[in-house]
């Protein structure tokens, strides 16, 4: 059958619904920068024109022209460089988001899929289509799906009121100052120019998202709400770091087995909760100087961009500022932490980095009898009120920006113990602390929990355990762990995701 009559046919099967979230997924606004193949050209028309004439002329033709023009671009690509194209990335977003909806063309060729997946030295487990789709899309479109077509033009409403933001927008006065939403496909089309419009004009991000709430806090909850949710649930939908679908992240666990009872234990354990929170995991028994450096390096390759999250699992012997190493060489603490975060195929997403170490030799001891051979091994007030708000700086968003972000944000980072204090093990099943942080994630798996929320409970179960040290004095004492957060968002444990056989892309 002619190329042509395929591509008509294959637009002619696809919703409306369906061809503005193709469109929306399609032209991700995060794209890797720079790539082989791409440039600093504004790509204004490409990703906001056609959803600003589909929403005013309530024609989808603009869209059906773009799909067109990437299925052609697709066909006529030949998959040969060595280097990662931005035509690459965009093939397989373009993939992913028309498995994720169901329209995946008959004609699409999978092998070129394959080869592109090989370019970015992708794993068999890397090869799942929902590692390629953007958590932050995902959480955007259920954003979109949670609001009536009122509720979109009540925030439409809003954002032409700002009248800094949208002076001289050639999209803007396209649609026009009153939209009729309520034709299928035309609120979808309508929210999505809102967020591209608003990430363009760098408002808002995967992470900083005030502006989308600001917009949606407006709307009146009767009518633009609908069934079962509320202005509230959707807000609090955009709070949280976006995680959704499988995998969770990349979980990386580095431990020194050498001169420490019950490490291989903690590997096995640390795998064995990251696999089942989705993640895809790598482990480096016995790290140097050097395999730190490699993983590093490692970790800047163009395919960790398609991450939603980073976990570091470090455990070694330790002292107050440096760890220990496979090799008996030591590491700065600071040096490790901070020289993580900075890598960019993970900013603008969390980090969290669990130190399990000593920090020193002091103990929390237990004096008396009764502790012997005992052992395990302010008022609220509503910020919407006038009284309050009139007291309140007059934040203006002439004086904020989304553009520049300190490496550490977006990092948290959990200890084993405070400062200058033991961590403590069990001869056999090595770390107490990793041992603990497993069952508690574990346990919480499926019932909304966050992180944070979890190692609070964690300090506390682990401060309740009566611990003794294996030298001849045999001193029982406590261990009390801790973290620094510097996180924007709440973190939420993911539900139990296990990989289906029919998820993976193309065979190799």
């Amino acid at each position: 059958m002619d190329e042509v009559i395929q591509v008509t046919q294959w637009l002619s099967s696809i919703t409306p619904r369906k061809k503005a979230k193709l469109f929306f997924f399609t032209t991700h606004a995060d794209a890797p920068s720079p790539m082989v193949g791409s440039n600093d050209v504004d790509t204004h028309e490409e990703t906001q024109l056609p959803l600003a004439t589909t929403v005013a002329l309530h024609n989808f033709k603009n869209i059906d022209e773009f799909l067109k023009k990437k299925v052609n671009t697709f066909s006529c690509y030949n998959v040969i460089e060595n280097e990662i194209t931005k035509t690459d990335y965009e093939y397989l977003r373009f993939y992913s988001a028309c498995k994720y909806l169901d329209v995946v063309p008959p004609f699409l060729d999978l092998e070129k899929i394959s080869a592109i997946q090989n370019k970015f030295e992708m794993t068999d487990e890397e090869r799942d289509y929902r590692l390629l789709l953007d958590s932050a899309d995902l959480v955007l479109e259920k954003v979109c799906d949670s609001l009536k077509p009122a509720g979109v033009s009540q925030m439409w409403t809003a954002l032409r009121k700002d009248r800094n933001l949208i002076r001289g927008v050639k999209t803007i006065d396209i649609i026009g100052f009153f939209v009729d939403p309520n034709p299928t496909g035309i609120k979808e089309c309508l929210f999505f120019f809102i967020v591209r419009f608003s990430q363009k004009a760098d408002k808002i991000n995967r992470v900083n998202t005030n502006r989308l709430e600001r917009l949606i806090a407006q709307c009146d909850e009767s009518s633009s709400c609908e069934e079962g949710k509320t202005i509230d649930f959707i807000i609090d939908s955009l709070r949280f770091y976006p995680t959704e679908l499988y995998p969770f992240g990349f979980c990386l666990i580095m431990c020194v087995i050498e001169g420490r009872d019950g490490a291989m234990q903690e590997i096995e354990k640390t795998m064995e909760i990251s696999r089942h929170l989705g993640m895809i995991t790598h482990t480096e028994k016995n790290p140097t100087k050097e395999t730190i450096e490699l993983v590093k390096k490692e970790l800047m390759k163009p395919k960790y961009q398609f991450y939603s999250s980073f976990t570091c699992w470090f455990m070694s012997h330790g002292d107050s500022n440096s760890m220990v190493l496979a090799d008996g060489e030591t590491i700065e603490r600071e040096w490790f932490l901070t020289s993580f975060p900075d890598i960019s195929t993970f900013q603008l997403k969390p980090k969290v980095f669990f130190m399990v170490s000593c920090r020193g030799a002091n103990k929390f001891s237990l004096k008396g009898d009764e502790f012997e051979g005992q052992s395990a091994t302010c008022d609220y007030y509503d910020i919407g009120s006038a009284l309050i708000r009139n007291r309140m700086l007059d934040i203006t968003d002439s004086v904020r920006d989304i553009s520049y972000v300190q490496p550490m944000m977006d990092t948290l980072v959990a200890y084993s113990t405070i400062l200058d204090h033991l961590s403590g093990r069990a001869n056999t099943h090595g770390s107490i602390y990793v041992d603990r942080a497993c069952v508690l994630m574990s346990e919480n798996i499926s019932r909304g929990r966050s992180l944070t929320e979890i190692l609070e409970h964690l300090s506390q179960d682990l401060h309740e355990i009566l611990q003794e040290t294996m030298d001849e004095d045999r001193i029982v004492y406590k261990q009390a762990s801790h973290y620094d957060s510097f996180f924007r968002k709440t973190l939420k444990l993911p539900y139990t995701r296990h990989p289906k056989e029919d998820v993976h892309s193309a065979p190799q």
